[in-house]
């Protein structure tokens, strides 16, 4: 209980600070400057943790668990301390960036170590509590956030990740024990992780700039994807000939492992384009106030966690592919629930809709990763487990990256509306003087009700359009996940059983 109980603080600490910077970074950026650096505070940590997720994952197959889980809680803290001292925003990408390293192997850890410490028949329900954690740093993140910054000082928000890091640090120092057999000798396949981390940054910068700062036809982009394909293959290459690869090809070939993580990742793509653009539709179209789609979007949390909890006390009792099964059919019914979404579609629909995805997206999470873990012998144990959480990682990005060109197309149909139509002309003076620089101003409830019809209902269609897009694309990948959770092969024999 005492390792269970320090894995999962750590993971909270890590959920937490990627939840907590929304509401600081308006007062970040006028204390440090550098407003044209905005994005990178996020995106920084972002790639920094999607790119350290699979080399822990291998890491932990080879060393042991306790010492590299020491050291990434200790980086975690001593990068949040760099962080809240940042004098200038560089200094504080960087913090983020060794931040967004030690992250990716906290989250690879605890999911290892859980999976660790339980017996095989009680896995999926020390694994549910995981969920739980990210539902309440999805609560608390942004309120706590926000406390922080009113009452004290926004570097807060980094310095108390050192106490509770400490505390999760003595934990698993005192008490974890390792229970897997590790290699005497250790061949670092350091080819394959250069090759694989070039792949991974030119696929996620891809999507991340793509449809949005540059066309996805443009130079950069094709270039970026051209890199990924490069880096792809000379990964298989390293992997085909490395004594010890970081991700063994063949670990693809197995039914189990590969729609394991195909799932996950179609999911993921559903849920985090939800959580990325639904609020746009329920502020811009429905004109509900930023209380009303803070209830809204709850959901979908709430869903993910109870579904998890829920799932963990009876999914051995279920079998695995039947509760993936189950919870891909809750995602295409929650999303096509939201082809029904219209201006006096009420919050409590809203909030139905968004719990029924929730639901799916934890029955989903939980059965895919007890799949995949099965599916492995039990020296792979920690590169299942991470490819888990990166095929997640990968499956979110890709989902707001697309959802995002979407949403562009119609802000960029409704500036030149606005600016080359005449519109600006029948705006009220208080609203024209303010500029059009920022059209997402125009979804605030209070501009958008004091607009003149012609324009909040041109306004309200173009985002309604741009959101609609984004929910077909939605359903579709909640469908093709439908269909990889069906190819799961029957229930295997516990890796902990086999050689």
């Amino acid at each position: 209980m005492a390792v269970i109980g320090a894995a999962l603080l750590a993971l909270f600490l890590g959920a937490l600070d990627a939840l907590v910077m929304s509401a600081a970074m308006p007062t970040i950026v006028a204390d440090l400057g550098g407003l044209q650096l905005y994005s990178w505070v996020y995106s920084a940590y972002f790639l920094a943790r999607a790119v350290s997720l699979p080399i822990f994952g291998k890491l932990a197959d080879l060393y042991k668990n306790r010492s590299l889980f020491i050291g990434a809680i200790l980086l975690f803290s001593l990068s949040s301390a760099a962080a809240g001292c940042a004098v200038n925003m560089v200094t504080l990408i960087i913090a983020r960036v060794i931040q967004g390293i030690a992250a990716g192997g906290v989250f690879a850890l605890v999911y290892i170590v859980l999976a660790d410490v339980s017996a095989p028949e009680t896995r999926g329900r020390t694994l549910s509590l995981a969920s739980s954690i990210w539902g309440i740093a999805s609560v608390l993140g942004p309120t706590l956030g926000g406390f922080i910054v009113t009452y004290l000082s926004w570097r807060w928000i980094f310095f108390i990740n050192i106490p509770l890091g400490i505390v999760s640090l003595w934990g698993i120092a005192t008490y974890l024990v390792e229970l897997r057999p590790k290699k005497t000798t250790v061949s670092l396949d350091l080819i394959g992780v250069a090759t694989l981390s070039t792949a991974i940054l030119a696929f996620l910068f891809a999507f991340l700039l793509g449809g949005r700062t540059y066309p996805w036809g443009s130079v950069r982009i094709i270039g970026l994807f051209a890199l990924f394909i490069i880096g792809t293959a000379a990964f298989i290459m390293a992997e085909k000939h490395a004594p010890d690869p970081i991700l063994p090809i063949r670990l693809f070939r197995n039914r189990g492992f590969r729609n394991g993580n195909a799932a996950v990742f179609l999911s993921s793509f559903a849920i985090f384009s939800m959580f990325a653009y639904a609020p746009l539709f329920i502020q811009g179209v429905q004109g509900k106030s930023p209380m009303e789609v803070g209830v809204a979007m709850l959901a979908l949390s709430l869903g993910w966690s109870i579904g998890s909890i829920a799932l963990g006390q009876v999914i051995d009792r279920m079998g695995r592919k039947l509760v993936a099964i189950a919870g891909a059919l809750c995602l295409v019914c929650g999303c096509a629930m939201t082809l029904a979404f219209a201006p006096e579609t009420t919050v409590y629909y809203s909030f139905t809709t968004f719990f029924v995805i929730g639901i799916g997206m934890g029955f989903v999470a939980l059965a895919t990763l007890l799949v995949v873990q099965s599916a492995v012998p039990l020296r792979d144990l920690g590169v299942a487990t991470a490819s888990n959480q990166f095929a997640r990682t990968l499956g979110g990005t890709v989902g707001v990256g697309i959802g995002g060109s979407f949403i562009a197309a119609r802000f960029a149909e409704l500036t030149d509306a606005v600016q080359n139509r005449g519109l600006l002309a029948g705006l009220p003076p208080n609203l024209a003087n303010k500029g059009l620089d920022q059209i997402e101003g125009l979804l605030r409830p209070d501009v958008l009700s004091a607009l003149p019809d012609d324009i909040r209902l041109w306004v309200q269609a173009s985002v309604g359009q741009g959101v609609t897009e984004v929910f077909w694309t939605v359903i579709v990948a909640a469908i093709v996940c439908l269909f990889f959770c069906l190819l799961i092969p029957p229930e295997v024999p516990s890796a902990d059983h086999r050689k």
